[in-house]
Order: C-alpha cells, then structure tokens, then sequence
C-alpha cells in the first residue's frame, strides 16, 4: 500500500512523458551513476525495445540508467495494452521474452535492468522528478502476463553470477535479483515461486542462501507460509550454517499454533548442537514463539539443553587450537564466547521483562529440578535476571527460590564457584543483585542457608573490581554492626577469611573494617576477639599495607585497659592479647632477618604485656580473663620463640609464687574451717613435697572482697584470688607444652600434688553451719573442682602409665566431689558460685538459684516447668542427673521409710556454667582400660598393687559433657534472630575452646572415639544382659546397688545419645562428607563381622543397622529405647535401598519397645513428664513406620484400649503394657494426629478409576472412618479437658480431609457400590453426631480451650451435610436426602436443656437447634431412603 501511493504521487498531468532534472539525492540511488540523455546511446531496435518506447522506457547503453518518460503504473498499463492489442498475440509476448533475454546478456545491460530508472529530463518542479523509480525487472514483474517468464529469465540468469560476489561497483548481481522478488503487488503462481526459490537455496552459495532465506517472507504471501516453514524447518535439520537466516524467516512467517509449536521443537533439538554466535537467535526465536499453554514445558526444555558450561569450554578448546597456529588470535575466540553468554542473557533477560509467564515459567523450571547433578550455571544466571528486573514481582520469587535450593543442598558452592570463575564478566553486570541476594541469605533465621550468602560475598570479592570489593566490606561491617549474634559471627568469620586469603586488597579497605570499634557495645567476647584478631591481621600483618590503623588501635586499647567498668577493662584485655599474636607472630625467615622478632617490635610487645598485667591486677576476674587469653593465644598461635619465652617465664615464678607452698609439719593460720592436706596421689613425697594453698587464699580472699575501698599500700601490692587459680595454671600448662613440645615433666608434680583444704566430713554437719560458712564451704567445692577439671585437661593426653592412672584417679576425685556438692548446694539455697568462664558478661551466667526455685515448683505442677528451668531437650544428658532426683522422689512417695537414705541434693546441669570447660581431647580417657601399680614400703619392697578403672559415675561425668559438646557443635543451630526479650543465658557460655573447632573436626574426632563408644556400649549391654539372667529378669530384685544401675543405665543412654548426635550431623548429608561417613559406618559394620572387601555405603549401612539391632533386648528404660530407635531410623535414611527392610525392623523395634512393661531400678514404674514424651516420640515412630497406619491404629483402639477400660485403676493394658490410665491421653493424641495424617495421604477418587480401584479406596476409607468413630466413642469412657480438645481439634481435620477426598470417591461410586456407601455413611454419621454432642457440651463448660474448636468444626459439619445432598443429586437421588433438626446433647446423651429450642420440644429425636438468628443451630440429619424410581436403596442419617 505504501507504494502504491508512492507511484500515483509521480503521475504527470497530461499522462505524457516528463521531462525531469534528477537531483544529488538521486545519483546515489543509480549507484553514483550519472543520467545522460543522449539519443545516440539508445539500444539498437527490436520488438523488446520497441514496446518499451511505446510504453515510455527508453533502453540506454554503457552506464546509463534507462530513463522512464511517465509513471510507473502508466507504463505496465500501456505496455500491457500494446501486448494485448497486437495481432500477434500471444506469441508476441515470448518474442518480446525472447528479446529481453537477448538484452540481458551483456551484464552492463542487465545491471542497467535492475537499477532503478531515472526520469527523462523535463521542465524543472515537476513532481515526479522526487520520486523514487522501480527497475525495469521489477516493472516488468509488475505485469502479469509477463511475470513468470521474466522470473525464469531471472532464474536462469542468476548461476552465472553465483560465485562472482560483490563486483567493482559495489553490486551483488544474486542479492539484486532476489530484491526484485520482494513486495510484488501480486504473483501470479507463487508456489511455483517458492519451489524456485527452494530449488535455487539447494545448489547456491552460503552467502545466497541466506540472502534467499531471509528474503521469503517479503516474497511469499500468507497462504504459502505453513509450506515454506515445513521447508525451513527440514533444512535446519540438514544445515546448521543457516540457522541464522531461517530463524530469521521462521520468526517473521505467519504460522498456525500446531505448526509454530512443531517448528519450535525441531529449533530446540538444535540447541545443544548449534554454533555458538548463533545460540542468542535461536534463544530468542524459542523464547518468542512461546504461549501461555506451553511456556512451562517449553522453557524447561530449553533450560535442559542449554549448556552455558559447554560454551565457555568450547570456546578454551578454540582458543587453545588457534595458539598453536596463531599466537596473535588466542583471545578472539574467548571473547566471543562470553559476547555469546552475554546476548543470550540479555535475551532471556528482554524475554522475562516483557513476558510474565516467561519469567514465571523459569522460576518453576528451576524450582523442579530435584537432583543435585541437574543444576546448572544458567540456573545461578537465571535467578540473578529475575532478581535484578524484578519483572512481574519476581525478586521475591528468585530469592525464595535460591533459598529452598540452598537449603535443600541442590544449589552448592561447587555450583555458584563454577559460575563466578566462568562468567565473571557476564556476572559483574548483576552484582547489585549478588549483594542483595548475599545480604538476605546472611541474614536469614534458617542456619543452612547462611554459608552460602558468606561463599557469595567471597566470589564477589575476589571475581570482581575494587568497586565491588569496596561494596562487599562495606555491606559485611554494616552485618557485624546489626547487633544480630549470629549475623555478627558469619560476617566477622567472612572478614577475617578475606583478610587471610587477600591481605592486599584487604588493607585498602581497613578504615572501613576500623569504623566496627565504634560499634563493640553490642559484640560479644568471642566476636571482639574475632574482630581484634581482624584488625591486628591488618594493621599489623607481614606486608604493612595496613600499618596506617596501628595508632587508632593503639589508642581504642589503652583506653579500654584504663577503664574502670568491667565490660570495657574485658574489651581492652582480649583487643590487646589478640595485638600481641599479630605483633608477636612467628615470622619466616624471608620475612625478617634470620626469622626472628625486630627488637623494637619485640619491646612493642612486652610492653602491651606488662600493661595489660598492670591493668588487670586490680580485679581477680579481670586477671582470668588476661590468663585464659593469653592461653588462647598459645593455643591457636605461633608466637615468636623470643615472645614465648618471656611469658614462660613469667608465669611459671608467678604461679609458684601465688599457688604453690611447699608441705610441712602443720599448717598455720586462722580459717574457717580446719586446714587439711586432701588428695594426695604421691603419698611417699609426703615430706618436702609441694601443695595448692587453696583454703589460705580462700580466707585471706573473703575480706579482700567484702573490703570495697583497699588502701594504698594494699593497692599497691599485688592480691592473689584463687579464682585465677585454673586460669594461670591453664596458661602455665600450654607455655609448658609449646616450649617442650608437648612434654610436662617439669610441673607433673602438680598433677599427684594435694590441696589445702578441709576435712569433707563437715558436708554431714552442713546444715547446722551459718549461711556465710556454708557458701564458703560450697565456694571451696567449687574451686576444687575446677581445679582437678583444669589438671586433667593438661594431662589427659599424657602416654605414660602412671599418669593415666593419676588423670583416672583425678576424675574419681571429681565425680566424688560433686556429689557432695550437690548436698551442699540444696542446703544453701539463693548462693551464686565463682565465676569459671571469664570471656562473657556475668549476666550470661544462668542464676542457679532462681533455676533451683523453678525445679522445685516443676515438682509441685504437672506441667512441665521442671524441663524448661533445666533449659534441656526431651532427650538431653543434661536432666539425666535431675530426672534421676524426680524418679527417686516419686518412689519415696510410696516407701517413705526410705527417705533418709535416698537424700537427693540439687542436679549439677543447672550449675555447670561455673565449672571449666573441659578439653575435647579429655574424651581420650575413655580409651582407658584398667590401669595399675605398685605401691612401695618403707624398704621399697612391693608392697600392694593399686587397680583403677573408670567407674560408672567417671563415665557418665565424661559421656555427659561429650554428649553436650556434640550437640553444641554438631546440631543445625537454631533460628539466630535477636530475640524481642533479653533472655537470661548465653548458651555459648562454657564452649570457648569447642568454638574454636569446626564441626567437621569435631565429627572426626568423634568418629576416631568409635570403637571405644562401641566397645562400652557392649559392656553395659553385657552388664544388663548379667544382671537380667542372675535376677531372672526381675529388675527390683533384692541386693540391686541403686546407683551403680542409674548409672549405668544412664551411661546406656548417653552413649546412644552420643551415637544419635554424630550420625545426625547434617554435614554427613554432603558430598564432600561421604568418605568421613563411610570411616564411621565401618566401625560399626566390623563390630559384627570383619572387614572384607571393600564394601558399598548401603551394605555398610545394612551391617551397621544389624549390629545396632542386637542391644534392643537390654534397654533398662523408655528414654534408651526411644534413643536406639530414634538412631537406627536416621541410619536409614542414607540408605538408597533395602527401604522395606529398615521400615519393617524399625517398626518392629519400636513395638517391642511399646509391648514391654518399663520400670525403675527401684522397682516403681516409668512415669512422669520425661516418660510420656519418649513414649508420644516411640509410638510415633511406630505409626509412621508401620505397613498400614489404619490397621495399627485399629489394633490398639481394638484391643489395647477395652483392656485398659476392664483393668483395675492402677493396673496398664495387658497386650500393651505401656498404655495406662496416666499414659492414655499420649496414645490417644498419637493415634489421632497419625489417623488423620493417613487420611489425608490417601488419592481422591476419580470418574476415570476402574470398579476394582474404587472398591479398594472404599475399603480404605471404611477402615479409616471405623477407627474414628472407635477413637470418638472412647470419649464416653475418658472425658478430660484435654481428651476432648484433641478430639476437636482433629475431628474437624479428619471431616475436612473427608470433604476433600472421600467425598469425590463417593460420587463416583454410589451407583457401583451402593451397599458400601450405605454402610460408610451410616458409620461416619454416628461420628459427627458425637462431634455435635462434644460441642454441646464445651459450651456448657464455657472452657476457652474447646470453644476455640467449636465455630470451625460445626462450618464443617454443616459443609458436610450439604456435601452429601449434592452427591446424592449428582445421583438422581435427591427426593432420598431430607433435613432434620438435631437435639443439643451432652456427652452421656441427655438432652441439654439449657440450648433447648421452642419449636424442638415437638420434635422427634432426631432434632438440633437452628441458626442463631432464630436463637438456634441448624443441625441437620439427611436419611436416604429407598427410592422406588432410581431403585436405589439406603437408610444411613446425615448429622451436622
């Protein structure tokens, strides 16, 4: 249309030949010819020539353009007519063919036809000489009589200019000629056209193919296009060089959906093989044929074979080829590849911009990959599109995407690392995206996704310019100034990897790190030393890149060293210890000259030292601090030889000063209590032998501290507190291994040396004594303890004989002192012990006292306050000790003649804040066996040999903290927002040395333990299994020792409470992980059998269940068994095969558990709060595991339960032992929530289900719905608040699962299964009725807690009669269903009068209230009745 009005703008007046001038503008359209009008270059005559004058072309020769003299359309017109009219027609019309071939032979003359015409020169402003003018080819095109023989003119002309290319005067004869073809007003027979055109695209060149291809859809019209793409579409599968220019065309034709969608799949097979620089196009061809219908499938596809990865090895493989042969083109294919990876993002970035279903599309593409193997790099790319266009709200999409990969572990760092070193300069572009990704992952409360925000930032980090760098510690210091713990500790973490990794870069950003010390307000101890070690990493690192910051630090120190608050002295001590193992640091000897410390760094050093000494003498709890540093920094530093040899020094004359004194005859001064020299291990050095002073300090200590304001002279001299006592000795041991490499000769004297103190008899008299002496006495306890932990945490990994023996020894002496302990503290009720870990705010320390009062209100109420004081899990060590208390005093309820025996102090788990934290390596004692020696005489004659062993109580003291230590380093943490209120204790408090571990290395460590856990699992195994066949299996036989079983079957519990911890170590589940599982599996398998061949991980998993297996017949208690199952099923879940086999024992384990009667050592059975807990987690397993939950269910409602019913008050279920009337509401619960958790697993019916199919859903759902209406019933028999608000709150889900599900199936199966129906209906009716009478009844109790339930569960009621109406109508049995009204009744059936309604006293029993508006509840009942028309028979009652 556009030239036709083009061509009636250039029609002259008169219609006759116009004489034109053609300006510049024009020269450029002939090609920079010039128009010359010289008759003299006419071309000679001929039929051709002639009818072309006539018609108003005249033919020039040379480079002369033909010159037209009228309009175009005048022209066709005329030379149409001249053809018609002549008398030779039609054979004319080959003649003139004939001559227009004869013309075209010369090339200048066929160039001369395919340029355009110029006007012949006329009177000057005519219009048309501003008109462009069509050649003389495509004029003739123009007339259709002539149209298909000049096009095979065309045709036949055009091979012989097929491999000439581009001539001297710029013209590409082929593309010209194709040009004519485009835009025809009208073709006469275009599939003869296109067959032309295909034929000619079969033998041409590359070059004119693509000019062919690309110019169909200018050429053909619609009609031709289904054809011509069914064409294109076979050629794309021969020829991957034209894939450009056919996905050219393909997009411009104009397809049906079926076609489009046939095209687009055989474009997607080519992906994977396509050529690189042609990856964008067909990209954005996929991405722009999609719809609605098919996007997901369709990106999906394309998502599979997209293999970005294969790119960029593609193109290193190109680039490493071109090396060889041309240095110079080695970058040339890199660049292309990433310009490649670079158009095809931006493509899928223009596609999910503009198209919502595109960008919805990629996200769920994504989001159902399940395999770790599936995720690819486009995957990383891709959520990073979303995120950064936020097209369509799909940031929030890709960050919760990312978040479930990550936290499922489908997306690692394996992944984002792959992506970072491959498309760094594709991914620079997103980096704001990155930053904000990062930033949300760092801050979530979910633990597991956490490490991968920190791996982002690291990338960032390194991959990118120092922008970027600039940005990411820019956006870490605002996480560590949040005030957020555990944001905090991931931050500072990432910093110092940064600082360790790229010290450099790093130090151009230390001013921005510095500006965090205006933020230590909110950091804990453990973060100001991270981010001190950070800073002094900086400032004072190898290559002083940072040395700008030392004086900041410098200053930020001193000033907190010379503060008199507590909290600012502790910053300035940990800051300036951290400055000391930067400046201190062990250097190499091409760093400094020879290795060795500069002297003036090394004066630089001593002199913080003796100011932080200085500084920290005035407070005893600031002294600690400095000691347990200062051994920190021992611990995880190199210090310089020069450096540890002045603090050895130091410390080993300052110890001896302040602890030590040597033994004489007596003991001289005034103390509270008699001095007595105790525990003494090397009792032939009793004369001239050394001691701790420990009583002395603690006297001279009390007044000390009670006297605020010290005098200037006592100021002056220095105070020694024994609470430094652990501390310095702690130091002392570690200078003392660093210098002698780990050997102790010189101060094993303190490890056999007895301690000042007092007769332990005074624990009898504890009562009488004043408050003050009391909490002396507990003070000295607690200091002496402290002291032996300290001591056998320095020794434990000592190799020689004798030392074991005094470490066992040393543990014996603990475990004997807490027990007094434990006497001491019941009596001194509100005392708060010495502080033992110093790097944490005394308000971080749980108040024992107030715990104290709580556990003893947790004894008076049922409610479980006694668990939340000791602040421990269902199944934790720590309230072992206080459970034990709990069963003891429950059994003196029932003998109280036993009560003065069985005294029970208060649990140590409350208080173990305040004792020291015992090394990792201390768990080596466990590897003790039976440990001897001989004892001298006088004459040095063996006098007596001296056996020691771990006893039961030195087990579980060790198995307990192990256990403790395994469940803070090796469980996920949990959430790690701030709470909304300040809670009281720091759960990290007591682990300061544990965190320095990852908990890789601790899960090693535990594993390395193994066949020594193993080997005491089996001693208490055999223990019991000896104590059942000499007591003939009766547990409170006469002559038992109480507390040798408690402990006993506590270490039992412990050590498959240590065993459960390690294997559920969520690092396991990981990659990398496998072989660390597989080491620890193997101890396990060779337990049973020796190792063989190399075995598969599932046959050791098999092995290792089996061998488990094998304790289930001893378990002395419900929490032990609880234990073992709970470790065999998450054993199980490694597995990849033999499910039934580990579904079928672990079921029947936790059966045999549930079928057996538990009862104390003291003969009284399991109960309590601790007891019903294991029991709902036992019998859940049991539910879960169990072939059919309904069946199981069925079993104990059918006979567990009328057991209990018809047994005596006290008395439990014969063929279920631990159900009773104290256990019932566990069991019930358990079964309710399993019921309808079953239910609603179960397939909804379907129209398309065979009769066989619905038969078996029938069944199924007849079975479900029998044992809720058992489960109900039960309500009639155990009517507690509690009973009834779990019947509530599941009936109303088990109705709505129903609504959902079962109700479908009856739909579909009414008319097949009439009698089934029938029968379900009627059963489940009798079930809403009793829901109904449970809601009459909260209302009269007006109990909050049930009325709650009530509203939703009569909505479902009342849903579901009228559900059963339309089935009944889908049917065509309507005129079967009518509503009734429902009488309100109380749970034993009697009507209630108070909700009696006027009209409902003329009702008959079937009869409920009606709506509130009329003062009433609609209940209804719906009877389907036998219906003579539809020959349907069925009497069951609906009831709402």
């Amino acid at each position: 249309m556009m030239r036709k009005k083009k061509r009636s703008s250039s029609v002259s007046v008169d219609g006759g030949p116009a004489s034109l001038d053609v300006p510049k503008s024009k020269k450029s359209k002939s090609i920079g010819r010039p128009s010359k009008a010289a008759v003299s270059d006419q071309v000679p005559d001929s039929v051709f020539v002639h009818m072309l004058q006539e018609s108003g072309v005249t033919l020039r020769l040379g480079s002369m353009s033909n010159e037209i003299a009228v309009d175009q359309v005048v022209f066709q017109k005329r030379l149409r007519q001249h053809l018609r009219k002549d008398p030779r027609y039609p054979s004319i019309i080959q003649e003139f063919i004939s001559g227009f071939e004869t013309h075209i032979e010369d090339p200048e003359k066929l160039r001369n036809c395919l340029l355009p015409c110029v006007p012949r020169s006329a009177v000057e402003g005519d219009a048309s000489s501003n008109s462009f003018q069509e050649s003389l080819v495509r004029l003739l095109l123009g007339v259709e009589i002539l149209q298909t023989m000049v096009i095979n003119t065309l045709f036949e002309k055009l091979p012989e200019f097929m491999f000439e290319g581009v001539g001297e005067d710029g013209l590409n004869i082929p593309r010209v000629i194709i040009n004519q073809l485009k835009w025809l007003d009208r073709v006469v027979d275009y599939k003869d056209l296109a067959n032309k055109l295909m034929q000619l695209v079969s033998v041409a060149p590359i070059e004119i193919q693509r000019d062919i291809i690309t110019s169909l859809p200018e050429i053909l019209e619609d009609s031709q296009h289904g054809d011509m793409a069914r064409e294109l579409n076979a050629l794309l599968q021969e020829n991957n060089q034209l894939t450009v220019p056919i996905l050219d065309a393909l997009s411009s034709l104009n397809l049906s959906t079926a076609l489009l969608a046939e095209v687009r799949g055989a474009v997607m097979s080519t992906v994977s093989a396509v050529q690189l620089e042609d990856l964008p196009i067909v990209v954005k061809f996929i991405l722009h044929s999609i719809s609605a219908s098919d996007a997901n499938e369709v990106v999906s596809d394309l998502r599979k074979r997209l293999e970005l990865e294969q790119c960029v090895l593609s193109s290193m493989l190109q680039a490493s080829q071109s090396s060889e042969k041309n240095k110079k083109n080695t970058a040339v294919p890199s660049c292309s590849s990433k310009d490649s990876v670079a158009l095809v993002l931006e493509i899928i970035k223009s596609a999910v911009r503009f198209q919502k279903i595109i960008s919805e599309a990629w996200l769920k593409a994504i989001e159902n990959v399940s395999e770790l193997e599936d995720h690819k790099v486009v995957d990383v790319l891709v959520l990073l599109i979303l995120h950064s266009t936020n097209a369509n709200q799909s940031r929030r999409g890709a960050e919760r995407v990312l978040k479930a990969k990550v936290r499922a572990g489908l997306i690692q760092e394996s992944l984002l690392n792959k992506t970072f070193k491959g498309y760094a300069q594709v991914m620079r572009g997103y980096f704001p995206s990155i930053l904000a990704l990062a930033q949300g992952l760092l801050r979530s409360p979910d633990c597991c996704v956490v490490p991968f925000g920190g791996h982002m930032y690291k990338q960032a980090f390194t991959a990118f310019d120092s922008y970027c760098q600039q940005e990411v510690v820019g956006s870490l210091v605002t996480h560590v100034c949040s005030g957020v713990s555990g944001e905090v500790d991931v931050a500072l973490e990432l910093l110092c990897e940064l600082v360790s990794q790229k010290p450099t870069e790093m130090s151009q950003y230390a001013v921005f790190v510095k500006g965090i010390l205006d933020y230590m307000e909110n950091l804990s101890p453990q973060q100001i030393r991270r981010l001190f070690h950070l800073l002094s990493s900086l400032a004072f690192g190898h290559d002083k890149h940072g040395s700008h910051i030392q004086d900041d630090m410098h200053i930020v120190i001193r000033k907190q060293l010379s503060s008199t608050v507590p909290k600012y002295k502790r910053i300035g001590i940990i800051g300036a210890v951290m400055m000391v193992g930067s400046m201190g640091a062990r250097r190499s000897k091409a760093d400094s000259q020879g290795g060795t410390l500069p002297k003036e760094t090394h004066r630089q050093v001593t002199t913080l030292l003796e100011l932080v000494r200085s500084c920290s003498e005035s407070s005893a709890e600031a002294a600690a601090l400095y000691y347990d540093e200062m051994a920190n920094l021992l611990q995880t530093c190199k210090l310089d030889p020069l450096v540890q040899v002045w603090i050895g020094k130091s410390v080993l004359e300052d110890f001896q000063e302040d602890f030590v004194v040597d033994l004489g005859p007596e003991i001289v001064g005034l103390f509270p209590f008699p001095a007595s020299v105790m525990y003494n291990l090397d009792e032939d050095e009793s004369q001239g032998g050394i001691a701790i002073n420990l009583l002395p300090l603690m006297s001279q200590d009390v007044p000390h501290r009670a006297d605020n304001h010290v005098s200037a002279s006592q100021r002056n001299g220095r105070h020694v507190s024994p609470l430094c006592l652990s501390s310095f000795f702690r130091l002392l041991r570690l200078c003392e291994e660093e210098q002698h490499h780990g050997d102790l000769e010189e101060i094993d004297a303190l490890l056999g040396c007895p301690l000042i103190l007092t007769d332990m008899e005074v624990v009898e008299k504890v009562e009488s004594l004043s408050k003050a002496e009391r909490e002396f006495f507990c003070s000295l306890l607690f200091y002496t303890i402290n002291w032996f932990r300290e001591v056998v945490n320095a020794f434990c990994k000592q190799k020689d004989p004798e030392m074991k023996l005094k470490v066992v020894t040393r543990l014996q002496n603990i475990t004997y002192l807490q027990t007094l302990l434990e006497t001491c503290l019941a009596a001194s009720p509100g005392y708060t012990p010495p502080l033992a870990n110093f790097d944490c705010e005394n308000a971080d320390v749980l108040s024992p006292s107030s715990s104290t009062s709580s556990a003893k209100k947790g004894k008076k109420e049922p409610t479980g306050k006694k668990r939340k004081a000791s602040a421990s899990k269902n199944s934790s060590a720590d309230s072992t000790q206080l459970e034990e208390a709990t069963e003891v005093d429950e059994s003196l309820q029932d003998h109280p003649e036993k009560e003065k025996e069985a005294k029970v102090g208060v649990s140590l788990s409350l208080y173990w804040p305040f004792f020291r934290e015992l090394d990792i390596e201390v768990m080596n004692v466990l590897q003790c066996g039976v440990l001897s020696r001989s004892i001298l005489d006088t004459e040095l004659h063996s006098k007596v040999r001296e056996e020691v062993q771990l006893g039961p109580s030195e087990l579980v003291f060790l198995l307990e903290d192990m256990w403790r230590k395994l469940d803070f380093s090796l469980t996920a943490a949990p959430t790690k927002k701030a709470p909304f209120l300040k809670v009281k204790t720091d759960k990290t408090v007591g682990f300061s040395h544990l965190r320095q571990k990852s908990s890789k290395d601790v899960a090693t460590y535990c594993i390395q333990l193994l066949p020594t856990l193993c080997t005491h699992l089996e001693n208490c195994h055999n223990h019991f299994q000896t104590f059942l066949s000499e007591k003939q299996g009766v547990v409170d036989a006469l002559g038992v020792d109480v507390k040798e079983q408690q402990l006993m079957s506590s270490a039992y519990q412990l050590l498959l409470q240590v065993l459960h911890t390690t294997f559920s170590w969520s690092g396991f589940s990981q990659p990398e992980q496998r072989v660390l599982l597989k080491s620890a599996l193997k101890v396990l398998a060779s337990r049973l059998k020796e190792e063989g061949t190399d075995q598969t991980l599932d046959q050791l998993i098999r092995q290792s269940f089996e061998y488990l297996l094998n304790f289930r017949s001893t378990v002395p208690s419900l929490n032990t068994a609880l234990c073992l199952t709970q470790l065999l099923t998450v054993l199980s879940h490694y597995g990849t095969s033999n499910y039934s086999f580990y579904r079928e024992h672990t079921a029947s384990l936790a059966r045999h558990f549930l079928c057996q009667e538990w009862v104390t050592v003291s003969g009284a059975k399991e109960r309590g709060n601790r007891h019903n807990d294991a029991l709902h987690s036992l019998l859940s397993i049991y539910l879960d595991h169990a072939d059919d939950v309904l069946k199981a269910v069925e079993e104990i409602a059918g006979e567990g339960i009328p057991e209990l019913i018809n047994a005596a008050k006290d008395a439990s279920s014969r063929s279920w032992p631990t159900l009773s009337r104290q256990t019932f509401l566990v069991y019930y619960k358990v079964m309710m929530a399993k019921l309808e958790k079953s239910v609603r697993k179960l397939p909804p019916g379907k129209q398309t289900d065979s009769r066989e199919v619905q038969s078996e859903k029938l069944l199924t759902w007849n079975l479900a719905v029998r044992d809720f209406h058992v489960l109900l019933n039960l309500v009639k028999v155990f009517d507690s608040r509690l009973v009834l608000n779990v019947c509530l709150k599941y009936g109303r889900l088990f109705l709505e699962s129903f609504l959902k599900l079962g109700m479908p199936l009856l739909d579909y199966s009414f008319k097949k299964h009439k009698e089934d129906v029938q029968s379900l209906l009627k059963t489940f009716q009798l079930s809403t009725r009793q829901l109904h009478h449970m809601c009459g009844h909260s209302k009269i109790q007006q109990d909050t807690a049930l009325t709650n339930h009530v509203p939703a569960l009569k909505k479902s009621l009342e849903q579901f009669v009228y559900r059963v109406k339309a089935m009944l109508t889908l049917n065509q049995c309507q005129e079967a269903f009518w509503l009734g009204n429902l009488k309100n009744r109380d749970l034993k059936g009697e009507e209630i009068l108070s909700q009696r309604s006027q009209e409902s006293e003329e009702e008959d029993e079937e009869a409920s209230q009606l709506p509130d508006g009329q003062n009433e509840e609609e209940e209804s009942d719906t009877e389907v009745k036998e219906n003579d028309h539809h020959d349907e028979e069925e009497d069951s009652e609906e009831s709402d």
